[in-house]
């Protein structure tokens, strides 16, 4: 293993040119989505936990009435305990994947980055903008948070920024808007 020395570390979170475990390009200052974010992902994987744990008890709940006692006590226990596991790894995980997600705006594209296990870096060219979609739901507007969709020329291709305070989005809307009109005109 090599060794690097102090004086030629990058900062944390930046990017190293020779380093193969980043895909992130050179030189970039990314925003990162705002801290409150964490509270919204907790608050949905706290309701997908209660789902999932109502659905997966539902043959606890037959198995103990008599309606279905076709296979083992044990199995109807795994199923409601296996939701309650995946769940609290995923509340575990949350506030780093929230950290993981950023975007950079640069002269001529957007980068938008996000994913631990599985990293995405998405460049969007701001010619191939169709439109730039703003979302509020109900959580994101208690905490006072949207989401940014830039809807691309290819069908299948949306760019999404979550987590942003309501006045950035408004200006990533505005500001995305006019330079991908801008660019679209210079085609």
């Amino acid at each position: 293993m090599r060794q690097v020395p102090e004086t030629d570390r990058a900062p944390a979170g930046a990017a190293v040119a020779d380093d193969p475990k980043t895909i992130d390009p050179e030189g970039v200052d990314w925003l990162r989505v705002h801290p409150d974010y964490v509270k919204v992902r907790i608050f949905g994987v706290l309701i997908g936990a209660v789902v999932w744990l109502i659905i997966t008890s539902i043959p606890l709940v037959l198995r103990s009435t008599g309606v279905w006692g076709g296979y083992p006590e044990w199995l109807a226990w795994l199923l409601p305990g296996l939701a309650l596991l995946w769940s609290l790894i995923d509340l575990f995980v949350t506030n780093r994947r929230v950290r993981a997600i950023g975007y950079a705006e640069r002269d001529d594209d957007l980068l938008v980055r996000q994913g631990i296990l599985f990293k995405k870096v998405l460049v969007v060219p701001y010619g191939r903008m169709q439109y730039v979609d703003v979302q509020m739901g109900p959580v994101d507007r208690a905490f006072g948070l949207c989401k940014v969709q830039l809807h691309t020329a290819a069908s299948d291709v949306t760019a999404t920024i979550p987590g942003v305070t309501a006045d950035e989005g408004a200006r990533l809307r505005e500001q995305l808007s006019a330079r991908g009109e801008a660019r679209l005109a210079g085609l």
